[in-house]
């Protein structure tokens, strides 16, 4: 096939007309709302279980985050035969407290400041309901107790 016979193709393969009218067909109104329907369903379908892993995935980062924070606590314990005070708090892990207990042998346990994913910080309390210490966060909504996603996160959980 030459160039005008390609191009002479593409003209008749992209403006089709009525034979009767001659006029250039396109979509009617009725087929475009059947196709904004069915992309309303499906939106309608899909919506709700992607938004729904987004909060599992908060607190499955929530859950990793203690579990990290835990472990620094622990390394701090190791080096310094005690864990931070409550007034020293999680910040102990990030700079040297400069309350007393001081401690000797102190190192940096983590990078930055641990958020949850929420934008909060996370809770720590000497001693723990279920130990020594304890991390937790409170979940969506940021305060004490709540169901699902607004349920309290922490270290005594497995």
């Amino acid at each position: 096939m030459s160039s005008p016979e390609i191009s002479a193709a593409n003209a008749s393969f992209s403006m089709r007309r009525y034979p009767e009218t001659g006029r250039l067909r396109g979509f009617t109104l009725i087929e475009l709302l059947v196709v904004l329907v069915i992309i309303g369903l499906l939106a309608a379908l899909v919506v709700p279980n992607v938004l729904n892993r987004a909060d599992d995935a908060r607190v499955t980062t929530a859950r990793s985050d203690i579990q990290s924070l835990m472990n620094a606590l622990k390394l701090y314990k190791l080096d310094n035969f005690r864990y931070p005070t409550q007034e020293q708090g999680l910040d102990a892990l990030l700079r040297k407290p400069t309350t007393g207990p001081i401690p000797a042998n102190w190192r940096t346990y983590v990078e930055k400041a641990p958020k949850d994913p929420w934008g909060n910080p996370y809770q720590y309390t000497v001693p723990g309901r279920a130990g020594e210490v304890e991390v937790f966060s409170f979940g969506a909504d940021g305060v004490a107790g709540g169901e699902g996603v607004n349920a309290d996160i922490g270290s005594w959980q497995p």
